[in-house]
Order: structure tokens, then C-alpha cells, then sequence
């Protein structure tokens, strides 16, 4: 089942120790500001939740796990204030999941673009089926990944993401995604990913929540200067969409 609100849905259920969010868009599960910001609430929440033990982040439906930022409102941009604000979505959402003391168990079903690479690399540990390509767009419409960059950069190494980033109209498969330490593991059905992800869940919430808090700590180490780093990049977005190249990018492909 898939939501048909404009402003999208965002769950969460709590079983056992794991809390579940369950994001969902009809624009292929993209997010809208509104989302984002619902999204880096509920995280922070769930932070300081000791009923909870990890998270599981996961979208609606069987098809893309997240289509990025919303469209719609990428092309209503039309001063620098709105342009960093809208930019800031993303980056407040990953540092959320940064700064959470639980581990984030990311859930990939399908394609994945922009934004939505960014969340799954700020995801601790990622599974997902072989129809979950990655693809990083911005440059073909006269920006950049800059947001995202820091959390895709420490999880794949700068290679993987140059060859991302570069090559604007490419899609890396699944099994590149993996190589590169995108995912853990890569499943033929998203029946096995789900099944596969019950067990590991369960065995993860299992464990002693005070190492888990602690290994969380040490996984992101060397990051504490994310919120400025972060600031200043959707800063450059903000800037950069307001640019005539980027104005006719968007039109075209609004047509």
C-alpha cells in the first residue's frame, strides 16, 4: 500500500526493541521539505527512546526506495533563503541519523537517487535486492550532491563517489552499490532481503544497548564538525539552483 498524500506519510512502529519508520511519497517516495523535517524529528525522538534498542528505515511499496528531493519544489526556488533552507532538509536528517545513539539499519527495495543515496549512506548498516541501483543526477541539472557528500564519501571512499557524481546519468547497480560498502548485503527477492533483515534486526536488538551506544560512537567518529560542514553546503545548493543553467535544466525536465 502506498500513500497518496501530497506531503507524503511517515510511520513508526516499535516491536521488540526496534523501532520501524516507514517513509512514503507518491513521486517515488521523494521527500518534500515537510517530510524531512517530520523525518529528523522522529529520529531524534526515537534517539532518546530507551524502549528502542536500533532503528529500521525503510520506504513504502516495492519499487524506488527514494527518489530524492521533492521536484516540485526544487523548481518554486527563487531566492538564496529558500534555496539553503530547502538543501537544509537533507541535511539535518543526516545529521540526525549521525548524532542518534541508535544504530540505523537501512531497508532497499529499489532505486535509488540523490538525496536518497545521502540516507542510505548515513544509514550504519544497509541491505538490499539487486534492483536497488544508485544514481547521483545533480550535476546534469547544474548542481551538485554537496549535502550529501560527506556521508556518501566516508561510507563508499571518494573513488566510488567521483564515479558516482561524474557520471550524472548513470546508474551503478546493486552489486557496484556493495563492493563499494554502500550495502552489506544484496538479496534476489525482496522477500529474502526481509527475511534475512528479521533475523539480523532481532539478533542486533538482542545485544547489550549500552555497547551498541557506544560502537554507534565509534562508527562515527571524527564527524562532530558535520553541522557547520553540512550548513555550508546547502549553502552552495541554495546558490547554485538559483543559476541560469540550473533554471533551464529544470524546465526542461518539468516538460
Amino acid at each position: 500500500m502506498t500513500t497518496s498524500r501530497e506531503n507524503g506519510s511517515l510511520y513508526t512502529q516499535i516491536s521488540n526493541k526496534i523501532a520501524t519508520i516507514e517513509f512514503g511519497h507518491p513521486a517515488s517516495n521523494s521527500f518534500p521539505s515537510v517530510l524531512l523535517d517530520r523525518l529528523e524529528k522522529e529520529i531524534n525522538k526515537l534517539s532518546e527512546d530507551d524502549s528502542v534498542n536500533i532503528i529500521l528505515l525503510r520506504s513504502e511499496g516495492e519499487k524506488a526506495f527514494c527518489a530524492g528531493a521533492s521536484f516540485n519544489e526544487l523548481i518554486e526556488i527563487e531566492d538564496l533563503q529558500t534555496g539553503k533552507e530547502f538543501f537544509s532538509g537533507f541535511a539535518k536528517v543526516i545529521n540526525a541519523m549521525r548524532k542518534c545513539k541508535k544504530l540505523i539499519v537501512g531497508r532497499v527495495q529499489g532505486k535509488t537517487v540523490g538525496g536518497g543515496v545521502g540516507l542510505v549512506s548515513a544509514c550504519d548498516y544497509a541491505m538490499a535486492t539487486d534492483a536497488a541501483a544508485v544514481k547521483l543526477s545533480e550535476l546534469s541539472i547544474g548542481i551538485g550532491p554537496f549535502v550529501i557528500a560527506p556521508a556518501v564519501e566516508r561510507k563508499m571512499g571518494v573513488d566510488a563517489f567521483a564515479e558516482m557524481t561524474l557520471a550524472a546519468h548513470e546508474w551503478k547497480n546493486a552489486y557496484w552499490a556493495k563492493e563499494k560498502g554502500l550495502y552489506a548485503r544484496v538479496f534476489e527477492t525482496i522477500a529474502d532481503l526481509d527475511k534475512e533483515l528479521d533475523l539480523f534486526t532481532s539478533k542486533l536488538a538482542s545485544y547489550n544497548p549500552k555497547a551498541l551506544m557506544e560502537m554507534k560512537k565509534i562508527l562515527w567518529k571524527g564527524t562532530d564538525h558535520w553541522n557547520e560542514l553540512l550548513d555550508e553546503r546547502a549553502s552552495i545548493s541554495g546558490e547554485l539552483v538559483l543559476s541560469d543553467f540550473t533554471k533551464e535544466a529544470l524546465a526542461k525536465f518539468k516538460k
